[in-house]
């Protein structure tokens, strides 16, 4: 019906009303072929929906003739006659303007008016007004009543959808709350008790409040549209009609479902219940039976950490399996806790047994498996502490078995260090392999309460003896590997000392060269006076000395170094190339300081005869010097000179000077310059004596 309202465009204006406040019923016609029989069923439709009250005032009809037939015009309003003739109080059949003008004087529906039992009349869409207000038509008559005849239509589908499954709904819900007040048992035996509504409560409860929302919004809002001009909107008749039954419903609904909750609770809650019990067995049988013949199995800890890690492997694969099964649990223990905290008194003494049952189960499970890690766990370790302290020795034990070559003492030095360190690391090893050992057998020691009534004491010996074997073993290694470091440390220590007494010896010869080059540059002062060179032959003295102890250092080094060398039956390849250096830079040091010793004293005899002429005053007549001293003077001074243009003649051929040629000539000036001194002198005395003979002359033939 809806539907053909829809088709046929028939509406039901009870939003406008005529003059005598009866509600409007517009019917609209086409140039198609109308259905008498579909139009009346609509038009019983329509007519079902006022209430009686508003059927009382009367209908005003009009029938939209303008696009449509006179036949089919006037079948209708005859129709109108056997469908809803009391209701009727006028009928309006708008015409068109110009084509049924000889037609209505064939028919007048004025004259009918007493065997139609309403008045009918011919009138155009613009004179419509005249007998109903503008107010109350739509404006394809030309008013401004505000209807949308499509929202209707939409309206009207969800109230009859909601009519329909509602009152479905709540007859189903009402033999479901009653069956479910029946015994226990017949609840158990009827099939009927575990019936479901067709229709989803929430979605029905839902779709009434959006219902319900809509009719008081469209009744309490102030207009829709007013502000264009149109007439203020009021609701339909219909409308006001549909929020107390739907109100109704609702109702009715709410209180059928909250008991049909009721009722689903209870039926999940023994449902829930039986579930449980069932997986509560499942998970207790398996955890008593295949689970803890499972771990019955695994006891060894293994010989290595290949055979370790594949007992963890298998564990592993154990606590898989059981892990799916304490998901269960977990998940059954949650469940069960709700249950508890909805306070059935009558469940909950079978549910706290359930739930302590399965948790002493479950925990003591758990407790094996971890009991059983640690323990491999602990094995892991221990072989892997074994292996890396096992691998250490044998890396030790190469660096003691191989020869020793070093290139010098820091080497040495270093690959001591690097023993050391090795000795070290291995004792920190051994000390943790004791340790991790150590727990583990302290683990071991438990196991007892872990095995189920089983005798696990010939595993639990195979196992302690492999770990005190294994200690043992590594204990003994790392003995030996002191030892030989003993041995190995001696020899190196020695080693160190034979690089460097040959280190100390180059050192010997290095400074002795110094010295030497040291005397023959910058030992080149003879001195100015008498008091000056004595100095100067002091300080040579000393400085020959400290040569003479460098000397001597080398040589003791170098034979120290021979000792060694025969002590650690190797050959050294520095000493003997060493001493002959040592050697041949001492005589040259030798000769060179023997020259120099030569020089001084020549200067030091030239200066104490000159100073010893030049101290005579030459005002002095009397005191004459003798003419071998002036003689020893210049003899000396000669010699000083030609002695300073020669160079130190080395024992190997070869020679060398004494400073550079400037310091020569300096040297040589000074002695020039004393020589000069002298003889001058000299040359004043010859005066003063040939002065006296000839005054020795002169007084002679005077005293004649």
């Amino acid at each position: 019906l809806i539907a053909s309202c829809n088709v046929m465009r028939l509406y039901s204006s009870t939003r406008g009303k005529d003059r005598r406040s009866g509600l409007i019923l517009t019917i609209p016609l086409c140039t198609e072929q109308t259905s008498m029989e579909e139009l009346s069923a609509t038009l019983d439709y329509l007519l079902s929906i006022p209430s009686e009250k508003c059927k009382a005032r009367g209908f005003t009809v009009i029938v939209d003739g303008r696009k449509s037939q006179w036949n089919i015009v006037k079948t209708v309003v005859l129709m109108l006659q056997n469908v809803i003739p009391a209701e009727v109080s006028l009928v309006c059949v708008v015409k068109p303007d110009e084509f049924w003008d000889k037609k209505v004087t064939h028919f007048c529906f004025w004259k009918e008016k007493d065997r139609l039992g309403f008045e009918v009349i011919l009138v155009s869409a613009n004179k419509l007004t005249r007998y109903i207000e503008p107010c109350q038509l739509t404006d394809e008559f030309g008013g401004s009543l505000l209807y949308d005849h499509l929202d209707w239509l939409n309206k009207r589908l969800v109230f009859e959808k909601f009519t329909k499954e509602s009152t479905s709904l709540l007859d189903e819900l009402i033999v479901i709350n009653e069956n479910e007040k029946g015994s226990q048992a017949e609840k158990d035996r009827s099939s009927e008790s575990n019936i479901l509504p067709s229709f989803d409560p929430e979605t029905v409860l839902q779709t009434g409040h959006e219902l319900l929302s809509e009719l008081q919004q469209r009744r309490f809002n102030g207009s829709e549209g007013g502000g264009g001009g149109g007439t203020a909107w009021s609701p339909m008749d219909d409308e006001l009609l549909a929020q107390p039954q739907v109100m109704k419903l609702l109702d009715s609904l709410r209180e059928q479902y909250t008991k049909y909750q009721e009722v689903c609770r209870q039926r999940s809650k023994r449902s829930q219940l039986e579930e449980i019990q069932t997986k509560v067995m499942q998970v207790v049988n398996w955890l008593e039976g295949p689970g803890t013949e499972q771990l019955r199995t695994q006891w060894g800890i293994g010989d290595s950490i290949r055979a370790s890690q594949a007992l963890q492997q298998k564990h592993e694969e154990i606590e898989s399996q059981h892990s799916e099964w304490f998901a269960v649990y977990v998940e059954l223990n949650q469940q069960i806790a709700a249950l508890l905290s909805a306070g059935d008194e009558e469940d909950l003494m079978e549910l706290k047994g359930l739930q302590q049952q399965l948790s002493d189960v479950c925990y003591r499970q758990a407790s094996q498996l971890e009991f059983r890690q640690n323990i491999l766990q602990s094995a892991h370790e221990f072989h892997m502490t074994a292996q890396d302290l096992s691998q250490q020795l044998d890396g030790l034990l190469g660096m003691l078995c191989a020869d020793v070559a070093p290139t010098d003492g820091a080497a040495i030095q270093q690959t001591l260090k690097h023993l050391e360190e090795k000795l070290k690391s291995v004792e920190g090893a051994l000390q943790s392999l004791r340790e991790k050992g150590q727990v583990l057998l302290d683990q071991m020691s438990t196991q007892t309460s872990f095995s189920y009534g089983k005798d696990v004491s010939i595993e639990n010996k195979e196992n302690i003896d492999h770990i005190h074997s294994v200690m043992e073993d590594m204990q003994l290694r790392k003995q030996r590997c002191e030892d030989m470091v003993d041995v190995r440390r001696l020899k190196m220590l020695q080693m160190v000392q034979l690089f460097k007494c040959e280190e100390d010896a180059s050192q010997a010869v290095e400074w002795l060269g110094e010295l030497l080059d040291a005397l023959l540059k910058t030992h080149i002062r003879l001195g100015d006076d008498s008091q000056e060179t004595k100095v100067l032959l002091e300080k040579h003295k000393k400085f020959v000395d400290v040569a003479q102890s460098t000397y001597d250092y080398g040589r003791q080094l170098l034979q120290a170094t021979v000792v060694l060398c025969q002590s650690l039956r190797c050959t050294t390849r520095s000493s003997g190339d060493t001493l002959p250096r040592l050697n041949r830079v001492w005589k040259q040091f030798t000769v060179t300081s023997d020259e120099r010793q030569h020089r001084l004293e020549m200067a030091s005899a030239f200066h104490t005869a000159a100073e010893k002429i030049l101290r005579e005053s030459p005002e002095l007549a009397e005191l004459m010097v003798d003419v071998e001293a002036y003689e020893e003077v210049e003899t000396v001074g000669k010699g000083l000179l030609d002695r300073l243009t020669v160079p130190v003649i080395f024992p190997d051929g070869s020679e060398q000077f004494f400073g550079s040629p400037g310091d020569m000539a300096s040297s040589a000036e000074s002695i020039r310059e004393r020589m000069k001194l002298v003889e001058e002198k000299r040359f004043l005395q010859e005066e003063a004596e040939q002065r006296l003979d000839e005054e020795a002359l002169e007084a002679g033939p005077r005293e004649s």
